[in-house]
């Protein structure tokens, strides 16, 4: 049986260790959770949605840890930066590996969604999104592809 698709198609060789892409796939994670947060606070100038918490309740009862309402927005600057860390390290091996381009960026909204999605679950803070409004899939959805793209574009660049 023939296929269109290569099964061993040439592989680009790596120009950088595996550690320097986790790194540098980090600070593109720190980039793309600025430009996230920004499209975030211009969405909610436009909606009126208020601030979310979700990140920092999550990151609290992973910690174990009962927050003070007066520490939500740091403990979700802390949250948000650290997953986009996590999650940068990881466009960052897809791009030291040939993962790249737009196909990538789709592929890595999908990663960003799932670490949200899992850690929201797992600690019962967050609902699963196909019970939330459709319109707030819709923006959770925007935001992280923000976040895809700009992460996508430093690390492609960089690695």
């Amino acid at each position: 049986m023939s296929s269109d698709r290569p099964t061993l198609p040439a592989r680009p060789v790596p120009r950088l260790s595996m550690g320097c892409a986790v790194g540098y796939g980090c600070v593109a994670g720190v980039i793309g959770v600025f430009a996230m947060t920004a499209t975030e606070k211009a969405e909610q100038l436009i909606t009126g949605r208020p601030d979310c918490y979700v990140p920092a309740l999550t990151l609290t009862r992973l910690l174990g840890v009962v927050p003070s309402t007066d520490a939500l927005w740091a403990w979700n600057m802390a949250m948000n930066y650290g997953q986009g860390m996590v999650a940068g390290a990881i466009r960052g091996v897809m791009a030291l590996y040939g993962i790249r381009g737009p196909i990538a960026h789709f592929m890595f909204t999908g990663i960003r969604l799932a670490i949200d999605q899992t850690l929201e679950n797992y600690t019962e803070v967050g609902a699963p999104p196909w019970t939330w409004p459709a319109h707030c899939q819709v923006i959770d959805l925007i935001h992280k592809a923000a976040f895809a793209l700009v992460t996508g574009y430093f690390a492609e660049r960089w690695i």
